[in-house]
Parts: C-alpha cells; structure tokens; sequence
C-alpha cells in the first residue's frame, strides 16, 4: 500500500499530514510555507514518501456554504490537478479548533505554534478519511 497525504491549504503556511503504509492512522508530518515552490515541494514529498492519494481539506461555513477560503482552496486544488496529482476533498469544518485544542490539552502553548495547529488540522481530517475508508 501507499501513504495518505491529507494538505490544509492557507495563505501563508499548509499543514501536511501522512498516513501509515497500511492506511490506518494519520500523523501530523510537518508545515510548509506557501510560496512559490508549495507545489514542487508537495510533489517532492509524494515521491519520497510513496504517497498514493491526497486528499485536500475544504473549508466550508458552518451551513456548508461557499467562503472565500473554499475558492483559495478550490483554486489550488486546480494547480495540483494541472501537475498531475489527484486529489480528493474532504470537509474539513472545525479540524483548526479541534486541533487547537487537542494541543491545548497536551499543555502546548499554540500561539507561537501555528504552524503545529496547521498541521494537525489535517492529521485530524486524515484520520478522519482513514476511518471511513476501512469500513
């Protein structure tokens, strides 16, 4: 099997998050600033860790409508699409507090550690998309 890759896009920095081999538990793996090389350096991470899917977490509003973030997303998910890496979206609705407060609990301090939330945010909606595969 390969790895999962779940992204949390944002303006400034995208949360990444790798599965296992097996496909059963998501970690937070690192933040990467985005600029101009976020797509050769997402490209270059599918390579050496044997990624087989991405998944990209979509912003919604609470009502499930349209943000402005949802067309940021969308909009980057296009440029993954044109290098040629598939990607499949998931609802990502509350994994950045979820994840501030799962960090919180551990008694780290996230106002320094953005990037830490980031990218647990996405290991949250990885697992997620984990546990309704395996079913």
């Amino acid at each position: 099997m390969q790895r999962v890759l779940a992204i949390d896009y944002g303006a400034k920095r995208v949360g990444l998050a790798l599965s296992d081999l097996m496909q059963i538990v998501g970690s937070p793996f690192k933040t990467i600033t985005n600029n101009s090389s976020l797509i050769l350096n997402i490209q270059t991470i599918i390579k050496e860790k044997e990624v087989g899917c991405v998944i990209v977490g979509l912003p919604k509003g609470m009502k499930g409508q349209m943000t402005a973030q949802t067309e940021h997303v969308l909009e980057f998910v296009e440029k993954l699409k044109d290098n040629n890496i598939n990607v499949e979206l998931i609802d990502e609705r509350l994994s950045s507090i979820s994840a501030a407060k799962a960090l919180v609990e551990q008694g780290i301090k996230t106002g320094h550690n953005k990037s830490l939330i980031d990218q647990t945010a996405a290991a949250i909606f990885l697992q997620q998309y984990l546990d309704t595969q395996s079913k």
